[in-house]
């Protein structure tokens, strides 16, 4: 396991915490297989009822580092970030995101995917995808829209705008937001008097209301193959040089 993905496992929960606050616990491939890892190791042990995805400091996650995204482009199924998306979308067990801050990219379709999602006011989120020419991920093509309606969900992901945890409750991506003194407790004693209740009544209706993860696997995978191709596009080369330098992208001669 990474250290920058912290596991405590407590009274049923297995909090899987990403932590490296210095970077906004932005994502690297090694921080994407501790959490397939962490996932994995829930779903074996029977002693884990119910997980909990957080984030250290201030932060939920800023998506990808981009950095280490470039060096490890996840080009095939075997990428640690598609190992982590069908572990968690094959996790028979309830999940809850208490988003702490700022959410972008997998920080936001992650929430697709979380049984339950809780957020502090302050909390931002975003699917910047297109803006970086790149295509949805995590079954967000179909899943969003099929839980904030086609029109928003095309608002969404073709204009890749910032928007609030009060808007993420308005379109019913969260539950609850929540003080963010109390957040974080708030959620544990949910996720605990979940993991008091009669487990496999708790798997059995969690399968009933997800029939739909195979498809979700199979559209992940889908994405992935557009994704990979979107990698390796001049749109997307003039995406990442831009933001390493700092400056608005030109896509005017693509």
């Amino acid at each position: 396991m990474s250290a920058q993905v912290v596991t405590e496992i407590a009274n049923g929960v297995m909090t899987l915490r990403f932590n490296r606050p210095e970077k906004k616990n932005a994502l690297t491939a090694e921080m994407y297989a501790a959490l397939a890892a962490g996932c994995r190791a829930a779903e074996m042990d029977a002693a884990v009822r119910v997980v909990v995805l957080t984030g250290s400091g201030d932060a939920f996650t800023a998506g990808n580092d981009l950095k280490d995204f470039l060096e490890n482009p996840p080009k095939t199924s075997e990428a640690p970030v598609f190992q982590f998306m069908h572990a968690l979308v094959n996790l028979s067990k309830p999940v809850i995101a208490a988003i702490n801050g700022v959410a972008v990219g997998i920080g936001t379709t992650v929430i697709l995917h979380c049984d339950l999602a809780y957020a502090v006011p302050g909390a931002k989120f975003s699917l910047p995808f297109v803006n970086l020419a790149l295509v949805p991920e995590f079954g967000s093509s179909i899943a969003l829209a099929e839980q904030v309606g086609a029109r928003r969900a095309a608002e969404l992901l073709l204009f890749g705008e910032p928007f609030t945890a009060e808007t993420a409750l308005a379109d019913g991506l969260l539950n609850g937001v929540l003080p963010p003194e109390t957040m974080l407790e708030t959620v544990m004693t949910k996720a605990r008097a979940l993991a008091a209740k009669p487990p496999a009544a708790v798997r059995a209706t969690k399968r009933l209301m997800r029939a739909e993860a195979a498809r979700i696997s199979a559209t992940i995978s889908r994405e992935a193959q557009q994704f990979g191709k979107r990698l390796a596009s001049p749109e997307f080369a003039e995406a990442a040089q831009a933001f390493l330098e700092k400056r608005a992208p030109d896509f005017s001669r693509f």
